[in-house]
């Protein structure tokens, strides 16, 4: 699956989710910021900078959708096995 298909599917799966996911300009100080996942008044939004990388987007997605437990919900087996991979964690 190209990068592109992996966004486009990470995205309906946020939706899916009950998540809000924003394209939005996030330049801080004269800081690109790539963005984040936020949870307000009880609801979930991502936040993502509309110049991010198509990458970028995905990581952000990524981080949000591991907050989730998954485990009961159908995922493409591609997309599972990027959800899972080990390589892709942050330090916590």
């Amino acid at each position: 699956m190209d990068d592109q298909s992996t966004l486009n599917h990470l995205e309906e799966l946020a939706v899916r989710l009950g998540m809000k996911i924003l394209y939005e300009s996030l330049t801080v100080d004269g800081s690109f910021r790539v963005g984040g996942y936020c949870r307000l008044r009880g609801e979930e939004f991502l936040i993502i900078n509309r110049k991010a990388s198509v990458r970028e987007k995905i990581h952000v997605l990524i981080d949000a959708l591991r907050r989730h437990d998954l485990s009961e919900i159908y995922i493409m087996p591609s997309l599972r096995q990027i959800l899972n991979d080990p390589c892709d964690r942050k330090e916590e």
